[in-house]
């Protein structure tokens, strides 16, 4: 259940969440009804196969550390099998009665379609994870959609009723950040440069230079950087325990927990799946504390307001 993003919101330490769990049950999924194209709502987020009563919590809690899970039913109904419907029926109608359907007729046509063909199609699950650090006031979702995360801040906002969660403010440029470590400035402690890079042209439609399994410090980096090009992606590790690539948008991707992290579940033996997955989110939990106190400094971001 290790997280691969995170795409960060930031909301005042001081929120309320002593009542989270009752109100993320007014907002469990549904199943998408026989006309609906889709559905969302809170599912508990050690999966249906291991809490599949309906009354399981819909959170779970390590401390100051929430994992919260938004689940989703969607039917796929592509938009070209309409399509091919109501062509073949346009066309036999305009065949039978020798004139042409005017728009209006053929959207009620399509709506018809529609109508007829939901109930009969596939529905796709969907899961998005979330975690809660209530110490550092953030939650960080597991996309690297803005879209997709902004959806479940949304679903979150949703159970509360109000959640003032904005996306993490620096009061430093991200990109300045980046390349200036990639041009030989102090990194921030335990934390060394990877092996990936994105340079860009600051000018419009300027020229993109996408690096991987490269030396970031070496000479072909150093005339990019020389030229003007700006870092707005880098790979980093830190402390042995994490690697991923950090954007200028402030999105971590491509996040691997390494041997240094890991290696003390590999050594313990537990009962079940479920105490498994615990001690997967307790250790990760705890990482991203560390990992996110680190971006927090280096970017200088602002603390969200009560």
């Amino acid at each position: 259940m290790f997280f691969r993003n995170l795409t960060f919101f930031r909301f005042p330490t001081s929120l309320d969440l002593s009542n989270l769990d009752a109100l993320l049950a007014d907002c469990a999924l549904k199943p998408a009804g026989p006309l609906e194209m889709s559905s969302r709502g809170f599912v508990s987020p050690f999966g249906r196969e291991l809490d599949p009563d309906t009354e399981a919590a819909l959170s779970h809690r390590v401390g100051d550390c929430i994992w919260l899970a938004v689940g989703g039913e969607e039917r796929m109904l592509p938009s070209v099998v309409v399509n091919e419907e109501a062509a073949k029926k346009i066309a036999a109608i305009e065949q039978r009665e020798g004139r042409k359907l005017g728009g209006r007729a053929r959207k009620k046509l399509k709506e018809d379609i529609v109508h007829d063909l939901l109930p009969r199609a596939f529905v796709r699950p969907l899961r998005t994870d979330a975690y809660l650090d209530l110490e550092h006031g953030f939650i960080a979702v597991d996309t690297s959609s803005r879209k997709n995360a902004e959806n479940v801040v949304s679903e979150v906002r949703r159970a509360l009723g109000s959640f003032p969660a904005l996306p993490p403010n620096p009061e430093t440029s991200p990109r300045g950040v980046l390349t200036a470590w990639i041009a030989g400035d102090a990194l921030p402690e335990a934390v060394v440069l990877g092996d990936e890079c994105e340079l860009k042209d600051p000018a419009d439609r300027g020229a993109v230079v996408k690096c991987q399994r490269q030396e970031l410090q070496g000479d072909e980096i150093a005339k990019h950087l020389e030229s003007g090009k700006q870092a707005t992606r880098l790979a980093l590790l830190f402390d042995d325990h994490v690697s991923f690539v950090v954007g200028e948008d402030l999105v971590v991707r491509k996040l691997k927990f390494l041997d240094g992290a890991v290696d003390q579940l590999e050594n313990t033996e537990r009962e079940s799946v479920r105490a498994e997955l615990d001690a997967r989110f307790a250790l990760m939990s705890a990482e991203l504390k560390r990992l996110f106190a680190m971006l927090e400094k280096a970017f200088k971001l602002s603390r969200a307001e009560a």
